[in-house]
């Protein structure tokens, strides 16, 4: 069973891609400025996955144009919606080999990066990607009701269903 965070950033996975569902690609790519466009924040959240559990927590990168298109700082870009969601889709497979191993003990571990603890630990790691889907996930149907998009999701989706709460093991 996974750790009870790992479901929680499963459900906010979840809860990011049904916000986005029957988005074309022409309103993925339209930038409202100052926001960013969708399919920016698709890579956007692609790459900080691929930063935190794939290059620090397994030293792999597999899709490396990441970095420069849409890493932190990089100048705004509207890169195509299916190109993103085939990097975010390769990345999240990858990325929960690793989630799927994380126990209780290793939350308060730090990854080591070139030769240094990470500023967090993994636990503090795993809340920041949570609230990070969160946090796009507002701005992405923000951006979708602007648009004039209808029917859009209201509210969070079967959490109790799909990631309700549990304590972590051994508390």
């Amino acid at each position: 069973m996974s750790h009870p965070l790992v479901d929680q950033l499963r459900f906010a996975r979840h809860e990011f891609v049904r916000g986005l569902e029957d988005l074309d690609d022409e309103d993925a790519r339209r930038r409202l400025q100052p926001m960013n466009s969708i399919s920016w924040t698709i890579g956007h959240l692609a790459w900080q996955e691929q930063r935190y559990w794939l290059f620090r927590g397994q030293n792999t990168v597999l899709v490396p144009k990441l970095d420069d298109l849409v890493g932190y700082g990089q100048p705004a870009v509207t890169p195509p919606l299916a190109e993103m969601w085939d990097a975010w889709k390769v990345v999240t497979e990858a990325a929960d080999a690793y989630l799927d191993n994380l126990t209780t003990a290793m939350m308060a571990d730090f990854m080591i990066v070139n030769g240094q603890p990470h500023a967090e630990s993994i636990g503090s790691m795993l809340q920041r990607m949570i609230y990070h889907y969160w946090y796009h996930l507002g701005e992405a149907l923000a951006i979708r009701q602007l648009l004039g998009h209808q029917k859009l999701p209201e509210f969070v989706g079967d959490m109790h269903g799909e990631a309700p709460y549990r304590p972590e093991a051994g508390n």
